[in-house]
């Protein structure tokens, strides 16, 4: 099984969406995606919770899938958002010094794509 980890760094809900699309695509297609959220687009989690946002029911439907891994925990807390990713009930990822290893992911099987 091919097993694809989305890292979304840019805070544009245009790039963002594009995330969400293709993580949910992965996910049905059997390709294991994953979507762990880091940089810029720890900013955005507040809006991805608000009903009336365009982005809000993929979200959800990522998060329902369980193929959003976690939150940078670094990048939320610069962005002040590690809150937000705990009320969401998301993981905050720290295993390289406070922020995600992508190597973990690589060394887990996973091809990596950053946006």
């Amino acid at each position: 099984m091919k097993k694809m980890a989305l890292f979304v760094f840019n805070g544009d809900p245009v790039c963002f969406i594009h995330v969400l699309l293709n993580g949910l695509d992965m996910h049905a297609k059997g390709m294991g995606g994953r979507i762990v959220v880091e940089g810029a687009a720890t900013a955005l989690l507040p809006k991805l919770a608000e009903p009336g946002n365009p982005l809000h029911q993929l979200w959800q439907q990522a998060k329902s899938h369980k193929i959003v891994d976690g939150v940078c925990r670094g990048c939320a807390r610069k962005m002040g958002t590690a809150d937000e990713a705990v009320r969401q009930g998301l993981s905050l990822l720290d295993d390289m010094s406070g922020h995600p290893s992508i190597s973990r992911y690589i060394d887990d099987g996973y091809t990596i794509i950053s946006f």
